[in-house]
């Protein structure tokens, strides 16, 4: 029996368990993962996210892909993170450090009647690499990579309204360049202000959106000074606000988080 939360970033959804205090012991959470993202025969959701003690943190996340995949990173799961462990008074805390494989990531809740209603995180330094083609099927990419504590590939179109993303982007996923695998982003620049996305999330598919897709399109998009350092990033659950720190070299990251429903599983 595992109590849970169903919660999503912009319609990036994941399960929530909290582990904290030996509470929900979860001996195999890449396995449970496959199960309960299953949209059919499980709960239905982009993955599977833990919440467990830290000796170096307020919190550490674990995530695993509905693959059952681990990423380092989750842009979406981290803010609703925090949304979590203040609405269930885990903390009273509102600036709160949070442990993952990527690193401690620091992020800041902003409160409304006792709830959590936004939440922004510093995703830390950014690496862009070296952009390079890729022929895949009948067409060629410029692909430029980037890490924000995950992989990404971003990919520029002149239109996103009927791209198709599902023929090109699994094998991008998969390419030897990627050892590990990689996120792939679709980005259309509207205007300076404005990019649109969307996002073949790494051992997920296709999802609604993604946090750390939107905040490595903006530094490769800003790189290439097609941006300002402060974007709103349209995906298609919504939109991120995105802000680059150019003294640091560091990426932030803000927007919602909404809580769909508690339940209990058993398994």
């Amino acid at each position: 029996m595992i109590h849970f939360s169903k919660m999503h970033g912009l319609g990036n959804d994941y399960v929530f368990v909290d582990c904290t205090n030996h509470k929900n012991n979860i001996p195999n959470p890449s396995s449970l993962s496959k199960i309960i993202s299953n949209r059919n025969f499980g709960i239905g959701s982009d993955g599977l996210i833990l919440i467990e003690d830290s000796k170096i943190a307020d919190f550490k996340m674990r995530i695993f892909n509905s693959d059952g995949s681990e990423a380092e990173m989750c842009g979406n799961g981290i803010r609703c993170v925090g949304k979590y462990v203040y609405d269930n008074h885990l903390t009273e805390k509102t600036s709160l450090e949070i442990e993952t494989l990527a690193g401690i990531k620091k992020i800041n809740l902003k409160i409304k009647n006792r709830k959590v209603f936004s939440i922004s995180v510093c995703l830390g330094n950014y690496t862009i690499l070296d952009e390079f083609t890729l022929s895949v099927l009948d067409v060629t990419f410029t692909i430029c990579p980037v890490l924000v504590g995950n992989p990404h590939a971003i990919i520029f179109v002149k239109d996103l309204a009927d791209y198709p993303i599902e023929k090109y982007a699994p094998f991008i996923e998969n390419h030897k360049f990627f050892p590990n695998k990689t996120n792939v982003e679709f980005v259309h620049i509207v205007n300076s202000n404005h990019i649109k996305v969307k996002v073949w999330e790494r051992g997920s598919g296709l999802t609604l959106a993604c946090g750390t897709g939107a905040c490595a399109s903006t530094v490769v998009a800003f790189s290439k000074k097609l941006i300002y350092k402060n974007p709103t990033v349209e995906l298609p659950g919504g939109f991120l606000q995105t802000y680059i720190d150019e003294k640091t070299n560091s990426i932030y990251l803000s927007g919602p988080a909404t809580t769909v429903f508690n339940g209990t599983y058993y398994n």
